[in-house]
């Protein structure tokens, strides 16, 4: 989603930026009422870590006292305390959060809810009233960054030619109260302890929680006394409501499902406080679950997994200027993968907005931004916005928008007040869509295909300073990745070398808090690169520590080139330049062993490797192309020999002679970034094959220019790369691949 601008990479002088603040007070603590949510079965958890034998006893003797303070609140409130655990595994992961709220409002390993309303509709009507005079896309934080997101090289997003006016963005939807928004208040109430005492203190905490599900359980006419955990049901269901009743009959039931899929599954893990919590398995547990509701009819369906629950809100396309065919937004329509634009990658963005304004902002074409769904962090709720055969404008690089989805989440990147973190439930539905578009459409489930916004390249040189940076640095990637089913592989325990390649895997708990401007110490997804082999060095690119800075940043799941290693630290190949990160005992990246050359079997008669290779020569041929080939492992790319440097790309454009055949399309400069790879540096391709370059042509909204809705496709080719933060590409005339 639109983001206030980073500092630039070595690509450009790093230019000042100045801080958008997120919305101020409460706005940015709000946790959502649970009101469509949908049917689901039992499924996905996403667990932590192998479990126990079957039971319904924690493990009140681990180490600290988060265990016993469970098992004394299940104790006292008459609720099974499996069905604590789970519960609270799947709004925090039985995190406290050191008392810090979510981007919506959720405290505790409960999820407790606390928002001020009056103060949150209070500066919704403060920005509104600045929103006046802002330009598209200010609500959403695009800043006067001048390029949509539709990715093209115009000011504004503006066709060549016609220029748009640029009218004020949507006014943001008051909040409507709800019990949904208090379940804080409510259990302090219930044990009679101060609101402030259950935000910060976890015992009390999960005092309140039991609490308030003991209640939900009376209330459905339960019996408190039960110690079958499958009879709960319908209470966990209510507590995923926000202890609404009267919707949707099967509102609530995505949650509880989850809830009693960690219960029959089990989990186990150690929290980033040290705290080490055992759910024993009940494989065997019969749930007491009412009967799914009637599936939608044929033409309410949307391309979501069937138990997900998701709905569709349409996004706009409509014109902004009455008089002008060319002035629409917020999408185009397309025939992907059958028109020849496949799905690529998958890209995770924020809203910098709450869920209502998001949805507001999408079906205003004013906004010129769109992203096919959106995920609600209260629930998990799914909404898509815009099919998959279509073009959402979302990442700012039209290359990008064509081969790909893009996915927006609820929440804030930096509130600047005060550290905070992304639901649980919120990344376990997006994690669900994704595996379901990765299945559907072939996208490789690694962190060169499933993308942040902050991975995008900047399609031209001026547009690489203004680049969006979400979802942050507090997005946890690793246990994305394992909701994904696709954590990070171990590597092995040895030292990088030169020529192995290395996965950014720092743990996101208490050993890795590298400072972050305007916040306290917490979790963080990456690690600082710098200009030599130690702590007194700078940080690259004369970078600093604010979290939009992104330049002097490896994040969790990227993957490098090794160029050299010295003590605990390790030095990568990154934006054209060594960089330097520190790696004791390697447990800030996994390293990956280039793999040994095949050698005949009758090497070992020779005394020496050597002899070996100087008879039949090198494993590898010196000029070896994509076509070559070549032993499994990750596919390194290096610029061809006899070149001292080659180019960088921002996007993967045709030639101009691609053109010749559409004579109403003037074919956009193939121009590279400033940016150079020099001889020796080898980079990680995202594709084992190079792809050609494409251009999509759409002008008028309906369709009817001439040329219209063309697919140009070129004979040069493109390696996507992991070039620095972000992706870059390069012409595979320019390189030889390694291995």
């Amino acid at each position: 989603m639109p983001k206030r601008p980073a500092a630039a990479p070595r690509l450009t002088a790093p230019q000042p930026t100045t801080r958008r603040s997120a919305p101020p007070g409460p706005a940015r603590r709000l946790r959502w009422p649970a009101l469509l949510v949908a049917v689901a079965t039992a499924g996905g958890a996403g667990l932590a870590g192998p479990a126990r034998a079957a039971g319904d006893v924690g493990d009140p003797a681990a180490p600290g006292g988060l265990a016993r303070q469970f098992a004394a609140a299940a104790t006292e409130f008459g609720v099974p305390q499996s069905v604590l655990l789970a519960l609270a595994y799947q709004e925090s992961r039985w995190e406290s959060h050191r008392g810090q709220p979510s981007t919506t409002g959720n405290y505790g390993v409960f999820g407790l809810t606390d928002v001020d309303v009056a103060a949150e509709n209070a500066a919704r009507a403060t920005g509104n009233a600045a929103a006046g005079t802002a330009p598209v896309g200010a609500v959403l934080g695009d800043t006067a960054r001048g390029q949509s997101g539709r990715g093209e090289d115009r000011p504004g997003g503006d066709r060549p030619g016609h220029p748009q006016a640029r009218p004020a963005a949507p006014a943001r939807p008051p909040v409507t109260d709800s019990p949904a928004l208090h379940t804080l208040d409510a259990a302090a109430a219930l044990i009679h302890r101060p609101a402030a005492q259950l935000r910060a203190d976890t015992a009390q905490n999960i005092r309140g929680g039991a609490a308030l599900l003991a209640r939900y359980q009376q209330a459905g006419g339960g019996s408190t006394h039960s110690t079958d955990p499958g009879r709960w049901y319908g209470a966990v269901a209510r507590y995923g409501e926000g202890g609404l009743t009267g919707q949707d009959a099967t509102a609530g039931r995505v949650f509880a499902d989850r809830v009693f899929a960690t219960v029959r599954a089990g989990a186990a893990r150690t929290t980033s406080e040290g705290q080490r919590i055992t759910l024993p398995a009940r494989p065997d547990l019969a749930v007491d679950r009412p009967s799914a509701a009637t599936p939608r009819d044929a033409a309410e369906q949307v391309e979501c997994p069937s138990d997900l629950g998701c709905d569709y809100t349409p996004a706009a396309y409509a014109l902004t200027d009455p008089k002008d065919p060319t002035s629409y937004g917020n999408y185009n329509p397309a025939n992907r993968p059958a028109d020849g634009q496949a799905i690529r990658y998958i890209v995770i963005h924020d809203t910098e907005s709450d869920y209502a304004g998001a949805i507001a902002s999408f079906q205003n074409p004013n906004e010129q931004a769109t992203a096919h769904y959106l995920v609600r962090s209260s629930d998990g709720h799914v909404t898509q916005l815009v099919h998959t055969k279509d073009i959402a404008w979302h990442a700012g690089n039209k290359t990008i928008n064509m081969h790909s989805v893009g996915i927006e989440h609820e929440g804030f990147a930096l509130p600047d007040d005060r550290p905070t973190w992304y639901s649980e439930q919120l990344y376990q539905s997006s994690a669900k869509l994704v595996r379901y578009l990765a299945a559907r459409f072939g996208v490789p489930l690694d962190r060169e295909h499933i993308i942040g916004h902050d991975d995008v390249p900047g399609p031209t040189q001026a547009d690489i300073a203004g680049m969006h940076w979400d979802p942050g640095t507090f997005w946890d990637w690793a246990h994305y990745l394992e909701l994904l089913g696709a954590p990070i592989p171990p590597g092995t325990d040895a030292p990088p070398q030169p020529g192995d390649t290395v996965t950014i895997a720092p743990a996101f708990d208490s050993t890795n808090e590298p400072p972050v401007s305007g916040v306290a110490a917490r979790p963080e997804n990456f690690v600082y690169l710098r200009t030599g082999p130690s702590t007194d060095s700078p940080l690259i690119n004369n970078g600093g520590t604010r979290a939009d800075d992104w330049s002097d940043k490896a994040v969790t799941g990227a993957t490098y080139a090794v160029a050299d290693e010295q003590g605990d630290w390790t030095s990568i190949w990154y934006d054209g330049q060594k960089c330097w990160f520190a790696n004791p005992g390697g447990h800030a990246a996994r390293t990956n062993r280039r793999a040994a050359p095949k050698l005949s079997p009758y090497a070992s008669v020779f005394d020496e490797l050597a002899d070996w290779a100087a008879l039949v020569g090198p494993a590898t041929p010196a000029d070896a192309t994509d076509s070559d080939e070549a032993s499994a492992g990750p596919v390194l790319l290096t610029p061809r020999s006899g070149l001292a440097s080659i180019p960088v790309y921002g996007r993967a454009y045709p030639e101009a002679a691609a053109y010749a055949p559409y004579p109403a399309i003037k074919a956009p400069a193939v121009v590279p970034v400033s940016a150079t790879i020099a001889a020796g540096q080898e980079y990680l391709a995202a594709e084992s094959t190079p792809q050609p370059g494409q251009y999509f042509y759409d002008e008028n909204i309906n369709g009817d220019a001439p040329n219209d809705r063309t697919l140009v496709v070129g004979k040069d080719t493109y390696y996507p790369i992991r070039f620095n933060h972000r992706l870059a590409f390069l012409n595979s005339a320019d390189v030889r691949v390694v291995r």
